[in-house]
């Protein structure tokens, strides 16, 4: 059965970066020999089953998955464009210092920080000084161009 629009997949997948870093898989094995399991531990690195067409995987995986069938293996290069999109500066916001210790309950915000809004987002802070501190809220991997090596295990 080849896959469209509104189909339910199961497959397999490692995600790689231009420099070969893995970033993410399903596979337990990958997860292991990259250090994967050891950053999340209490992950499980299982198939991941999505709907085609419902927005549960970026764009670029969903237009990747279309026209093929189960039991194929292949590797989606997929643009930033069509991932997590280009950097922009626009996700870096600027806060005083001092306003922004408050929020975190007296804490000195310090680079290299996660911070999480009320609403889910994280940022990364990227400058504190005295009187600024800059949070950059682009997702982790805009701007990458994205491989995935995937394997269709079972398409409904």
């Amino acid at each position: 059965m080849t896959i469209a629009t509104g189909d339910s997949v199961t497959l397999e997948y490692t995600g790689r970066l231009d420099d070969e870093t893995v970033f993410d898989t399903s596979r337990a094995s990958v997860a292991e020999e990259t250090g994967l399991a050891d950053a999340q531990p209490d992950r499980e690195y299982d198939p991941l089953t999505v709907e085609v067409g419902s927005k549960q995987v970026i764009a670029g995986m969903e237009e990747g998955l279309i026209g093929l069938e189960a039991g194929t293996t292949t590797t989606l290069s997929i643009p930033p464009e069509k991932a997590y999109g280009e950097q922009s500066e626009e996700h870096v916001q600027e806060y005083e210092t001092e306003t922004l210790r408050e929020t975190l309950g007296g804490q000195t915000p310090e680079e290299g920080a996660v911070l999480e809004t009320k609403d889910g987002q994280h940022g990364e802070v990227v400058h504190a000084d005295a009187e600024t501190v800059k949070v950059d809220f682009n997702p982790r991997l805009a701007g990458e161009t994205l491989t995935f090596e995937i394997e269709i295990l079972d398409v409904n």
